[in-house]
This record gives C-alpha cells, structure tokens and sequence, in this order.
C-alpha cells in the first residue's frame, strides 16, 4: 500500500525528475500553455504554482530562489514583471489541466497545463464568438468563389488516393455486373 506517499517518480531518478520539472515549467512560463503527458502535467502543476506564489513577494531573494529553479533570466523577469501583476488577487490555482486523451503511439494519456486567464487563451486573441464569425464567413467565401482543391501537398494526395480507390471499386462493380449468370441445371428426377 502507498499510504503516506506522495508524487510521482516518473520512471526517473531524482536528479532527472528535477530537471524534467524545471525545465516543464520554464516553457509553461514562457508560452503559458504546454502540451505533455497527464501524470507529468499534474506532477508539474504544484510546481509551478509555488514558482508564481513565490513570484508576488517580489523580493530579491524570492527572486534569487526563483532562479535558482528556472535558470532562464527572461523567463524569471517574466514571471516577477507580469505573471505576479496577473495574479495579485488571486490566492492560487494559477494552472489548468485539460485532458486530451490517449497519444497514438504508445497509448500515453495527453494533457494541455496552461496558466488561467493566459494571454494565448483565445488564437491571436479574438475571442471565440468572433472566431466562429470568421470560419462561416470563409466557408461562405469559399462557396461564393469555389474554392480550388489543393494541387500539392499531403491533402491533394490524400484526395488522389480517395478518387483511385473509388475509381477499382466502381470497376470491380462493373466487373460484377457484367459477368455471365449461370443457370443452374434442373436436378434429374429418379
């Protein structure tokens, strides 16, 4: 039984489960949204709120301390300058945990750990109804114009690969429709 046990080893030893965790957290708080595996995001998830909790002192030392973990002075300056402002008035939970499902691949569950109230949430900041607004726009665009298929790339591929399989199943089809029926002779009668 694991009473009284608490984290996850991550099939690491302790030196490299460290730089793991330091090196997770400085690209959360350089990007403010990563994607990695469920049990490192939630392994990382405490850590990284102790680094912004310890972000508000605003101190020297805090920021020596801060250091010491991130190693990376533009990332630190990041995290004292505009992720403490961020979260003045909140009193924790400065992380969320989105799970994403299985990798393919190994099969490893997925997660995105992004900071709340990031910059990023919303792609290029518009807000999603506007987001939304733009894609019927384009796909009404696309119609009005008739879009053309891609010429190259993977997807012009992909539709080549449909039309040649489409194409051998319509010639077996005709294959079949076309070949002689047998009659089947009577059974002789004794």
């Amino acid at each position: 039984m694991r009473h009284r046990i608490a984290g996850r080893k991550l099939g690491r030893t302790t030196a490299h489960r460290q730089a793991l965790l330091r090196n997770l957290s400085k690209e959360l708080l350089e990007k403010e949204k990563i994607k990695t595996t469920l049990s490192k995001a939630k392994e990382l998830r405490p850590y990284a709120e102790k680094l912004v909790t310890l972000s508000k002192r605003e101190t020297l030392h805090a920021r020596r301390r801060a250091l010491r973990q991130i190693q990376d002075k533009k990332v630190v300056a990041k995290l004292f300058d505009t992720l403490s402002a961020r979260y003045a008035q909140r009193p924790g939970g400065y992380t969320r945990v989105i799970k994403l499902g299985p990798r393919p691949g190994d099969n490893a569950e997925m997660a995105i750990i992004e900071l709340v109230e990031a910059e990023t949430a919303h792609e290029g900041g518009v807000p999603s109804g506007e987001r939304k607004a733009r894609k019927t726009k384009k796909k009404a665009a696309a119609k009005k114009t008739g879009a053309k298929k891609p010429t190259s790339g993977r997807k012009a591929k992909a539709a080549a690969e449909g039309k040649k399989k489409d194409s051998g199943k319509k010639k077996a089809a005709k294959k079949v429709a076309k070949a002689p029926s047998r009659k089947k002779k009577p059974a002789k009668a004794d």
